[in-house]
């Protein structure tokens, strides 16, 4: 079986921006929960390392995003990408 998790942990300070651009992006209220996993892809079409962004908030909808980038790489303008779509 294929190891899709990066075993490596991401820069928290990685982490801590890439929430803070979320926040900031999307308005989110401020219970809500961020959850960010970098997983390793294997399949053609597939880009190497992809970021789930996942924002939980009591009694709404679980929201997930995808950037096909590691934590690291990702910037501003692919989070504002994410809302024009």
């Amino acid at each position: 079986m294929l190891n899709i998790f990066n075993t490596s942990s991401p820069d928290p300070e990685a982490i801590a921006r890439v929430k803070a651009l979320f926040n900031y992006a999307f308005e989110l209220p401020e219970d809500t929960i961020l959850s960010l996993a970098e997983l390793r892809c294997h399949e053609p079409d597939c880009p190497p390392v992809e970021t789930v962004i996942t924002a939980r908030v009591q009694d709404a909808p679980t929201r997930d995003w995808r950037i096909g980038k590691p934590i690291a790489e990702i910037v501003e303008g692919d989070v504002v990408a994410l809302i024009e779509d």
